[in-house]
Formats: structure tokens, C-alpha cells, sequence
């Protein structure tokens, strides 16, 4: 009779992929899959992707549109299709020898060094000689940027593998940190009216008016992080949700002279989580991409509707006339009566600007609060357990169905928020404001920020939609770049950032989160160790 303790032959377990880096950087041992460089494979690579670049930016940059008096006119651009070429080619170059593989030093420099003069060759081409000077040493100063960029992220992936798990008490102050730096930015954000107005006179109303839609958009994501990032639900038809809240505030107001912003504003509010419930039965039973697939046509059902239904929408051409916040029955308008007026002061149209400011900050602040609270709830954790494996989620018990119904409407309900604030400052809506393209943004913001993280959302939203704003006042670009219009390209800069970031930052911005239900003592943990809530 064979013996009951014969040890069985031991499995190969060494570790590979992500768990190999993750081991890595907890033993502080240097990973061993790096590959050797060959400059034949690196050279070969580059130009499978510059030929991938060349296909598919040939209708993007080598082609320009324009309309002219006889229809429209096709003209093509092959020296900035070579340039992008180009670029592609020895930037993929560059990053086999830095990052890709252990490339030696005289590697590393050769490429650098090529990838320099080809950046000042571009700057330099067909450019008189009064100005050339200043391109090369603009180019120069562009390539530089980009190696030292490339270098430096060479040499963190480096030190990250040998970095060693952090000690009690570094976390400790990392948190504290965390939660001043989380007062300060609380704290800049009350008196953002009062510095705007102070510093920057001369465009205060633009950059209040940036920072009420930064803020509105943090209100979005916030919403749209309680189905993606506590519930593990992909939803890709969120601005249905909006449109929902904008007009149903639009009609309200224009149809009932009795109800105003802030009656409108719950009800709005409502319809919006009811529409969050009729979108949520059908796809019960639905997970991942199929998930994604079916809350993408619900937008788009929702803005077709809006947009054919012309007796009740108005539709493509909107509702205009929709009535402005008051204070408690005061108008922000000039002479007797109004703001101004009752408090004695000189009327300025920065006043309500500052109060829709200060409207949106407190809306935003009670959806983190709400959403804050309701993650220490039963109703929350249960969201985190859908969220980790439903599976699991139905063996202990919990019930999947009111899980996924009040995720998806306590999402909407804030999203019908947004919108009701969206429809009274602009004052007009249309379907054209409520496209795929808007679900995609406060998605990418999301996801940019780290799915379940609040503040994450905060500095997504920043970059994001900030940054757009400070490309259309970088009028310096258009004297380096003749022609160029960095706000054309916004899109196309902020999806390579994406791209970018999704390699060297997988979870987002804010890669720690923090647990909603701890044992004695609260830690962060990796966001490495939360699953990203695909449904599977």
C-alpha cells in the first residue's frame, strides 16, 4: 500500500508577468525578464509602428478639408504626414533603448542624439534665416525635454524595482499628507471666487467660468464613480443621465412659471434616478463589454429621442429662455430689485458667476459627502463586492439585483443634478450638448483619476478639462508653429496622454486606495489590489 505522505513533485511557480514585478518590488530584487537590445529588433519594431502611424494618421494629417465657394476642397500634406512619421519612428526608437530593453549606455546615447537633430531638422526645414536660429534652438530644446522625460521615466522604473515595501511609519506620514494636502485644495477651492476676482481681473469671468466647468465635471465623475468604480459597472452612456436632468429641468421651468431652480432641482434629480432604474433592469444579467455595449445605445436612444421628438424637446433646435438661479428670490440683474440693488453694492456681472460657482461647489461637495457615507454602509460594500467577483457577491447572500438598481440610480440621480446646474447656466441646451463623445470624457476622467478614488476624479478633471482651456491660450505655439492650431489637435494630444499614462500608470493618477471596512488598524492599500471592476 502506497504511503499517504509521498511528496508530490513541486510545480513550477516561479512568478511571471505583473505578479513578477509586484514580488519584485516588495524583496527589492531586480526583475529578470528584461531582454537584451539588439539594434535589428529595435530598428524593426520602430518601423512596424511608424508604418502603423503612417496608415493611420494619413487621413488625420496627411489630408485637410476646407470649404471654399465651390464645395469642398481636398489638399494633402505629405511633409507633415514624413514629420509625424518620423517621430514615431525614432521616439519608438528611443524607447527600446531607455525603457523597452537593457540597452547599453553608447545605445542610448546614439538614439538620443539622433532623435535631437531629427527634432531640430524639423523645427529648422524651409525657415528663413532671420528665424532659423531661434527654431534650432527651440527644437534642440524640445528634443532634450523629450529625452530627459523618457530618461527619467527609465530610471523610476528602475528604482521601483528595487524599491522595498514602505514602513509603517512613511505611511503614516504619507497619509497625513494626503489628508492636508486634501484640506489646502478644499480650502483654495471656497475662495476660488474671491483669488479669481482679486489677481485676475482682467479675465475673471473666463477663468471662473473654466472653473465652474471643471467643477461640473467633477460633480460628473463623481456620479459616474459610484457605477464604475464602487459597483464595477462599465457604463458608457452616462450622459444620458445628464440630458435627462438638463431637460427635465429645461421644461419644468419653461412650462410651470411656479417652479424654479431649486424646486426643479430634486425633481430633476428624481426623473434622472428613475431613468437610472429603466436603463438598470434590462442589463441585470449583463457584465463587461456586453454591458458597455447596451448602456452606449441607451445614450444614444436617449439623444435620438431628444432630438427627433420636436412638439416636446424642441428638437435640434433645443430650449432657450431657461430662467437663472436666485438667491432666496433675488435676480442677479441691474436696477431696483435685483442683487445689487438689495444689498447696497455695485452691480457686476461677475456676481453671478460666482454665485453658479459656489451653487455647483456645494452640489459637488454633497455628492462626495453622499458617496463617502454610503461607502461605509452596507449598501456600499456591497457595491465593492459586486465589484471584486459577483459570484462571490451571490454566495454570501447579498442581493445582486438592488445592488446594480441603486448604483445605477444614485449615479443618474447625480448626474440629473449636473444637468439641471448645466441647463440654468448656459440657459439654452440642445441634443448636440449631450454626444458620446461627452460619456467618453467624464469616462477617461475616471479611469484617468483611478476608479474609486475621489480625489483622483478631482485631478483627472483638472488636467482634463483645464488643460483644454490653457490650449486655447498658448498663443506662443502658433509662433513656433506657423499655422498650427494647438486646439485642433486637443484631442489627439490628450489621447496620446492617455495612452501614455495608461502604460506607465495602469490604475490612474492615484494609485492607493483606502479601504471602506478595516481590521484594528487603517492602511492604504495598492490600487493593484482592487479589481478594476470589468464583471467578470
Amino acid at each position: 500500500m502506497a504511503s499517504d505522505n509521498v511528496a508530490a513533485p513541486t510545480a513550477e511557480t516561479t512568478p511571471v508577468g505583473a505578479q513578477a514585478l509586484a514580488e519584485g518590488r516588495q524583496t527589492g530584487s531586480k526583475p529578470l525578464n528584461i531582454e537584451p537590445f539588439d539594434w535589428t529588433k529595435a530598428l524593426k519594431s520602430s518601423g512596424q509602428a511608424a508604418f502603423l502611424a503612417g496608415v493611420l494618421a494619413f487621413f488625420f494629417i496627411g489630408m485637410n478639408a476646407d470649404i471654399a465657394p465651390g464645395g469642398l476642397v481636398i489638399s494633402y500634406r505629405f511633409l507633415a504626414l514624413l514629420y509625424a512619421v518620423m517621430v514615431v519612428f525614432f521616439g519608438r526608437l528611443l524607447l527600446e533603448t531607455f525603457i523597452f530593453h537593457a540597452a547599453p549606455a553608447l545605445s542610448r546615447v546614439i538614439a538620443s542624439v539622433v532623435f535631437v537633430l531629427v527634432v531640430v531638422g524639423m523645427m529648422a526645414y524651409d525657415v528663413p534665416g532671420t528665424r532659423q536660429l531661434e527654431r534650432v534652438l527651440v527644437g534642440a530644446g524640445l528634443g532634450l525635454a523629450v529625452v530627459a522625460v523618457v530618461y527619467g521615466v527609465a530610471r523610476w522604473r528602475n528604482n521601483a524595482s528595487r524599491r522595498t515595501r514602505a514602513t509603517d511609519t512613511t505611511e503614516s506620514r504619507l497619509a497625513w499628507l494626503g489628508r492636508a494636502a486634501t484640506i489646502v485644495m478644499l480650502l483654495v477651492a471656497a475662495a476660488l471666487p474671491f483669488i479669481i476676482t482679486t489677481f485676475f481681473g482682467a479675465k475673471d469671468r473666463q477663468i471662473l467660468d473654466v472653473a465652474i466647468l471643471i467643477m461640473t465635471y467633477v460633480m460628473l465623475g463623481w456620479g459616474l464613480n459610484i457605477v464604475v468604480g464602487l459597483a464595477g459597472l462599465l457604463d458608457l452612456g452616462y450622459v444620458a443621465f445628464y440630458a435627462v436632468g438638463a431637460y427635465s429641468f429645461a421644461l419644468l421651468s419653461t412650462h410651470f412659471e411656479a417652479i424654479g431652480f431649486w424646486t426643479a432641482l430634486p425633481l430633476a434629480g428624481m426623473l434622472a434616478a428613475m431613468w437610472g432604474l429603466v436603463l438598470g433592469f434590462p442589463v441585470l444579467r449583463l457584465r463587461g463589454d456586453y454591458l458597455a455595449i447596451v448602456t452606449l445605445a441607451f445614450g444614444e436612444i436617449i439623444r435620438i429621442v431628444l432630438l427627433n421628438w420636436y412638439d416636446f424637446t424642441g428638437g435640434p433646435n433645443g430650449i432657450s429662455g431657461i430662467p437663472k438661479p436666485t438667491l432666496f428670490g433675488l435676480e442677479f440683474t441691474r436696477g431696483e430689485g435685483g442683487f445689487a440693488d438689495f444689498f447696497g453694492i455695485p452691480y457686476n456681472t461677475i456676481h453671478r458667476f460666482v454665485y453658479l460657482y459656489y451653487i455647483i461647489f456645494i452640489l459637488a461637495l454633497i455628492t462626495n459627502f453622499v458617496t463617502i457615507r454610503l461607502r461605509k454602509l452596507p449598501i456600499g460594500r456591497a457595491w465593492e463586492a459586486l465589484r471584486e467577483d459577483e459570484i462571490a457577491c451571490r454566495s454570501l447572500g447579498i442581493n445582486t439585483t438592488n445592488t446594480k438598481l441603486t448604483a445605477f440610480a444614485i449615479g443618474a440621480m447625480f448626474g440629473g443634478f449636473a444637468g439641471s446646474f448645466f441647463a440654468t447656466r448656459q440657459g439654452f441646451i440642445s441634443p448636440e450638448s449631450f454626444t458620446f463623445i461627452e460619456s467618453a470624457i467624464i469616462l477617461a476622467i475616471v479611469v484617468l483619476g483611478g476608479l474609486g478614488s475621489q480625489i483622483g476624479v478631482v485631478i483627472a478633471s483638472v488636467v482634463m478639462i483645464g488643460g483644454i482651456e490653457i490650449l486655447r491660450n498658448l498663443d506662443f505655439l502658433q509662433r513656433i508653429f506657423p499655422g498650427v492650431d494647438p486646439v485642433q489637435y486637443r484631442m489627439l494630444i490628450f489621447g496620446l496622454a492617455m495612452v501614455g499614462i495608461m502604460i506607465w500608470k495602469p490604475r490612474g493618477l492615484v494609485t492607493t486606495r483606502e479601504p471602506s471596512a478595516v481590521l484594528k488598524e487603517k492602511k492604504r492599500i495598492g490600487a493593484d489590489l482592487v479589481a478594476q471592476g470589468e464583471g467578470h
